[in-house]
């Protein structure tokens, strides 16, 4: 019985806890659904409705990876995406821009404001997903090379 015990093999999560998501939109319904299907994939999400509060937010947490809205009241996502790039324990965090904004230089604007990938809305839950573990393997890869 012990030997198929110590031969079991076990998901990540049951050792680690799940990577926290800080998802940041003023659109109720695009947090729920990308919250939704983050959390179906297995991450804790954190939500904001937009840069200021996101900011507020980022004072006590430290999540794995940022995804956010570009058009935002308040402080929008390209303001949110340079705040955060300043901080030096959040400067090297992924960040993902989702936007409906379909212009080549918005996402041109996204890159050089700090985001690491840029999403156009609506977008599929599997592709988001399939996203945001690309960008944390990404980031775990680098990490442990250096």
């Amino acid at each position: 019985m012990n030997q198929y015990v110590l031969n079991q093999t076990f998901s990540r999560g049951d050792f680690m806890p799940a990577e926290t998501i800080l998802i940041v939109d003023d659109d109720p319904i695009c947090l729920c659904l990308a919250s939704h299907a983050l959390r179906q994939a297995g991450f804790t999400t954190q939500t904001a409705r937009d840069g200021v509060e996101a900011l507020d937010l980022l004072q006590t947490l430290l999540p794995d990876l940022i995804l956010s809205d570009i058009q935002m009241p308040n402080m929008d996502g390209f303001e949110l995406a340079r705040r955060t790039r300043q901080l030096p324990r959040l400067c090297d965090i992924p960040l993902i821009a989702l936007s409906a904004l379909a212009r080549p230089d918005a996402q041109q604007r996204a890159y050089e404001a700090g985001f690491t990938a840029y999403l156009a809305k609506p977008v599929a839950g599997a592709k988001l997903t399939c996203e945001v573990r690309r960008h944390l393997d990404r980031r775990s890869n680098s990490s442990t090379a250096a």
